[in-house]
């Protein structure tokens, strides 16, 4: 879908965004177009925030375990200093930074940058998360992917929190998160706030 820039063409930059729940294939799918713009052989950059290294410090993992080297950033200015030179750029849990992301990523496509960006697009109470939505508008492509829900096997868009705490962000996998389709996350959702209540 996605064709790699040709060398012969002006450069004209795009913003991609691959989003869904939690355990849809998100980092592996962002993996995946980085090593195909590194087969044909365009400069390449990903980067991740610093406070996610749940599988690596450094490298994105996926939940396959397909990885690719990345650069941690504390924030979303952190990445204007090494995108000198680049051609693609890739940015993972994108969730997790502050919302001038948004501004970024539209100033590295006016520059001429293919910037593939991937994150949630939900939080764990079902509401826009993050900068995601707000980029979703401005992207030229939006890849909206499914993982599977745990409880009837429809595809599920939800990522629902199992462990206690409500903070919005709480760093885990399968421990502490399930994907589920809209039923079973509203019926869950309705079932903790009972016993909250």
């Amino acid at each position: 879908m996605f064709l790699e820039k040709s060398k012969n063409h002006s450069r004209t930059g795009w913003i991609e965004v691959i989003c869904g729940s939690m355990f849809s294939g998100k980092t592996e799918e962002l993996i995946r177009r980085l090593k195909r713009a590194r087969i044909a052989k365009q400069r390449v950059e990903i980067f991740k925030p610093i406070i996610d290294d749940r599988y690596d410090r450094v490298n994105i993992v996926s939940h396959d375990d397909s990885s690719i080297h990345s650069m941690p950033v504390a924030n979303s200015h952190e990445i204007l200093d090494y995108a000198e030179g680049i051609e693609v750029l890739g940015i993972d849990e994108a969730q997790f930074f502050d919302e001038d992301l948004i501004n970024i990523c539209n100033r590295l496509a006016n520059n001429g940058l293919r910037v593939i960006v991937a994150g949630l697009d939900m939080d764990y109470q079902g509401n826009p998360f993050g900068p995601i939505p707000r980029l979703l508008s401005t992207a030229e492509f939006v890849t909206k992917v499914h993982a599977i829900c745990i409880e009837c096997g429809e595809l599920a868009n939800y990522s629902h929190r199992k462990a206690e705490g409500e903070s919005l962000i709480k760093l885990g996998e399968k421990d502490h998160y399930e994907p589920l389709c809209r039923k079973h996350f509203l019926e869950k959702m309705k079932k903790t706030r009972r016993a909250t209540s």
